[in-house]
């Protein structure tokens, strides 16, 4: 697994470099032009920009299941803004506490080094100053994890409202009125919100003019903005193409058995086992935009046929995997059978490692195939045996 996550996001890299300069696998036939600048990720503002140390996915977050067969599929790529490393390192945590007895007897790899593994990419593309993560506030769902990987790496915090760019630098001011330097900013917040004077412009949580300093190559932005094409699950569809282009190899991880009705023969197959099949909005996140096709009444069925054949390109459809239970306790307490993916991190640095940990998520509907915790879904510690 782990040879195959570091391959994944290898050849991602590789890609969203392409992507946003000469475009080769566009010019090669390997991805339809539409697929690229049709899609809601791709930013224009970004095309010829090149991030520190050429790497555009920092932190990536990739969504596995295994099926009942014991085989691995990837389920999604996730390399704009991967949240949820923080969680197993609590749940570590707190384990440890309880039940240290349990770790020792069982050699279970120690998984607290991934603020190391964090701070030590934020280092190797800093352009040179202070680290800071920078989270939209508060309200936000994940700003406990902003504000636990901030202690935990040892970089400032910062909603951005200490955060200024003079001379297309970037200068973070403290309590005291110092000024410092910016070299690396882990950000929290979405492309779109990210800077007003180049994308959103009625956003109050991004910083003005951040872009062009990242543009000159005066700070690095982790992930680069414009990751959202990677993201895209109609590129999903060619991942495994990009590994045999970029990297000359076999992909290690398959993806799900997957179908674009954006070509002819993928409709067919879809129209005719369309029953059998979850279908999925490209563009969408967190669980949204999936149907599952024999859930819909014949009405909402012949509406979303009829959507599905006007915008194919807006659409993936997929095999449903039979994938694993795992136990977990309901709120009476009874243990109970749900499913569950895991959230597996890879990091970007001076190599491509995978954290020896990750995110269990599950689902807390027994009738769902969906884990996201925008869904309702928990969460589960991961263990990786050292033996």
């Amino acid at each position: 697994m782990e040879k195959g996550l570091k391959q994944r996001v290898n050849a991602l890299n590789c890609f969203l470099s392409d992507i946003y300069g000469e475009k080769r696998i566009v010019r090669d036939g390997v991805i339809p032009e539409e697929f690229i600048y049709s899609a809601k990720g791709f930013l224009p503002p970004c095309d010829g920009v090149t991030p520190p140390k050429n790497i555009y996915s920092h932190i990536s977050g990739i969504d596995l299941v295994q099926s009942k067969d014991n085989k691995w599929y990837i389920l999604e790529d996730n390399l704009r803004v991967p949240s949820g490393a923080s969680y197993p390192m609590i749940a570590r945590e707190l384990q440890r506490r309880s039940a240290p007895d349990a770790f020792s007897e069982t050699g279970v790899v120690d998984n607290r080094n991934y603020a190391d593994m964090l701070k030590e990419v934020m280092d190797y593309v800093n352009t040179g100053g202070i680290n800071v993560i920078l989270s939209p506030g508060r309200y936000n769902a994940a700003f406990f994890e902003h504000s636990y990987l901030a202690e935990k790496t040892g970089a400032v915090l910062t909603t951005g409202k200490e955060i200024v760019c003079e001379n297309d630098n970037l200068y973070y001011i403290d309590y005291n009125g110092k000024k410092q330097r910016v070299g690396a900013v882990y950000r929290r917040i979405s492309d779109e919100y990210l800077d007003p004077m180049t994308f959103y412009e009625e956003s109050v949580i991004g910083i003005p003019h951040i872009f062009e300093a990242y543009k000159k190559g005066n700070v690095a932005l982790l992930n680069a903005p414009g990751n959202g094409i990677a993201d895209d699950k109609g590129i999903y569809y060619f991942v495994p193409k990009m590994i045999k282009y970029y990297l000359g190899e076999e992909a290690v991880l398959m993806n799900a058995p997957t179908y674009l009705p954006y070509y002819d023969n993928d409709m067919r197959y879809v129209l005719e086992n369309f029953d059998s099949l979850v279908i999925k909005d490209v563009a969408e996140a967190g669980g949204y935009g999936v149907v599952f096709g024999n859930s819909l009444t014949k009405e909402k069925k012949a509406e979303f046929i009829s959507l599905l054949k006007n915008e194919p390109r807006r659409f993936i459809a997929q095999e449903v995997i039979d994938f694993y239970d795992l136990d977990i306790l309901d709120t009476d307490g009874k243990r109970v059978p749900r499913k569950a993916d895991l959230r597996a991190f890879v990091l970007s640095g001076s190599k491509t490692k995978v954290w020896a940990s990750g995110l269990t998520r599950f689902s807390r509907n027994p009738d769902s195939f969906i884990v996201n915790s925008s869904q309702g879904g928990g969460f589960k510690d991961t263990w990786v045996l050292s033996r």
